[in-house]
């Protein structure tokens, strides 16, 4: 008895061929078209991807300089140097797109790398440059404010080359002697951080020039001094006071002095002279014995230049000094002794209170 099973499949039944496409179904070819339309979306997807990411934030922050007259080109280096945006010339290509190249504002900004645009608008639009606000004290020295300058980012050397030699443009007509020394009016300013040296120069000069006043100088006139000579014996009489109080005392004894063509005597004069501070003199070492310009022990009258910047007092106090006592004797001396200010009308009692309080 055979026991195989028969065929299920008519055609092995019969032994007839199975058709082709019974065998293996046939594959469907994608029409070239369609492929080039996916291979298109895919580049432009991946293409805007990309300027997403160039347009995108970074992550970082930084504090740049954008200099006077940079365009959008230079503004783009330094951006991407400091890593606040991917692509400087992106960056420059959307500011002349957008017409922000024409915006841009100089100046120290301190910018978070929130994204191309957001930059771009920063720098034309919804910022200002960084500002800084410098005190400097009545009585300083233009080295000083130099220095004070230069700890703020601004440009303390080429401040002081142009107070030590002045161009004309920045030359107030009162200052007669070489330098501005004197003339720049202490007080707080508040400067832009790209602020160049000459417009330092200015907002100070200006400053001063205000307390120029109509009733000053006809003060002045009764006190025979030119603006020149009131601006450095302010400093001189700023360089000797411990305190307002003092000053009108001592703006006497000096103008007393000048009167009667007696030296100033001044120990400020001859360490400025001496280019030290002065507590730094020394009468061993024959600082008072060196003649320069300044030295008021060797010359008589005013030195050349004011030597440090007086304030309002110390101004005031040389238009309205203090000249003598109760009894009209003219004040010629005064010492500094265990915190005051001894003042006497003859040399005798000038070397009793030197001996007894000193």
């Amino acid at each position: 008895m055979n026991e195989d099973h028969p065929p299920s499949n008519p055609s092995e039944r019969t032994g007839e061929a199975r058709p082709a496409w019974e065998l293996e179904p046939r594959p469907r070819s994608t029409p070239w078209l369609l492929r080039l339309i996916l291979a298109m979306f895919v580049l432009l997807v991946g293409l805007l991807g990309y300027v997403l990411y160039l347009f995108g934030p970074t992550g970082k922050s930084a504090q740049v300089r954008i200099p006077r007259g940079s365009g959008a080109a230079a503004v783009g280096e330094v951006l991407e140097r400091a890593g606040l945006i991917r692509s400087a010339g992106v960056f420059a290509l959307y500011l002349r797109f957008s017409g922000r190249d024409k915006d841009l504002k100089p100046g120290f900004y301190r910018l978070e790398g929130r994204g191309l645009r957001a930059i771009a608008l920063s720098l034309t639009d919804k910022s200002r440059p960084l500002s800084v606000s410098i005190t400097f004290p009545e009585g300083w020295r233009a080295v000083d404010m130099a220095e004070r300058l230069s700890e703020n980012n601004l440009d303390g050397p080429g401040f002081l080359e142009l107070v030590r030699n002045p161009p004309a443009s920045l030359r107030p007509p009162e200052a007669k002697g070489p330098t501005l020394e004197g003339f720049l009016f202490p007080a707080t300013y508040t400067f832009a951080l790209d602020a160049r040296p000459e417009e330092i120069v200015q907002a100070m000069t200006r400053r001063m020039a205000q307390e120029f006043t109509p009733e000053r100088l006809e003060k002045l006139q009764s006190l025979k001094l030119s603006v020149h000579d009131w601006v450095t014996l302010a400093s001189i009489v700023q360089a000797e006071a411990a305190d307002a109080g003092e000053k009108p005392v001592i703006a006497g004894v000096f103008l007393n002095r000048l009167e009667i063509g007696m030296p100033l005597q001044a120990d400020p004069t001859v360490a400025y002279g001496l280019g030290k501070r002065l507590p730094e003199l020394d009468r061993n070492a024959g600082d008072f014995a060196t003649d320069t310009p300044y030295n008021t022990y060797a010359r008589r009258g005013l030195p050349p230049t004011a030597i440090g910047n007086p304030g309002l007092d110390a101004l005031e106090a040389v238009l309205n000094p203090r000249r003598t006592d109760e009894r009209g004797r003219k004040y010629l001396y005064f010492l500094h002794a265990q915190g005051r200010l001894f003042v006497n009308t003859t040399f005798e009692g000038h070397l009793r209170d030197t001996t007894r309080y000193r």
